[in-house]
């Protein structure tokens, strides 16, 4: 990797991502910086210096090869080692996520759910066991998960945080609705599907 790359540049990088596998299914070869551009509504200079930013990213007079830059996002981005994780909240957001198959393809391993219900304990979604949340910090260490999507409600998300913490979680993905308080050390990103919603929201009123 020539530079650490932003949290910015790594969202754009992902969107390419998804436009190289739409020419992949297309049977077109070759795309150019601009109509990665075009598509996206950004400017033309920061397509090439994202590029420009990646692992053997390469480029013709055409312009670049589409499964070659498909290649070298995912080789830059890390999806060729995948991260094996755990979904923690089997409700109906937990469940729609254990059932998205697409997100081996880059690089994300989802190995089990987790649950304190237990009428869900001992259910099998998409070959994924739901377990008892007692029993993570085994299975954990067992299997050398250090990252979590957490799908809880608001009122246990901080609780659950900390128990996440105690059994030598690093990485958490927030889709509850709550700002964590965890120590140095461990890595939050949040997913505010309310926040992009009011998003969207404002710009319809406005």
């Amino acid at each position: 990797m020539k530079e650490k790359i932003s949290d910015k540049t790594i969202n754009r990088l992902t969107l390419y991502h998804c436009i190289l596998n739409d020419f992949i299914a297309s049977k077109t070869d070759t795309i150019t910086s601009s109509q990665i551009a075009n598509l996206l509504k950004i400017d033309d200079s920061q397509v090439r210096k994202d590029i420009s930013l990646l692992e053997n990213s390469g480029k013709s007079r055409v312009g670049y090869h589409v499964s070659d830059l498909k290649k070298a996002i995912e080789k830059t981005l890390g999806f060729e080692h995948p991260k094996n994780a755990f979904i923690v909240g089997a409700g109906n957001l937990g469940l729609a996520l254990a059932k998205y198959d697409n997100f081996l393809n880059y690089g994300l391993n989802v190995m089990a759910l987790f649950d304190n219900d237990p009428l869900k304990v001992g259910v099998t979604i998409n070959k994924k066991e739901v377990y008892h949340i007692s029993k993570l910090p085994e299975l954990a260490k067992e299997m050398g998960v250090q990252m979590v999507l957490l799908t809880v409600p608001r009122s246990a998300a901080q609780q659950i945080a900390n128990f996440l913490v105690d059994s030598n979680i690093k990485y958490i993905w927030n889709f509850s609705p709550s700002v964590l308080d965890v120590p140095e050390g461990v890595e939050v990103w949040n997913e505010n599907l309310m926040g992009n919603f009011l998003h969207f929201s404002y710009k319809i009123s406005n």
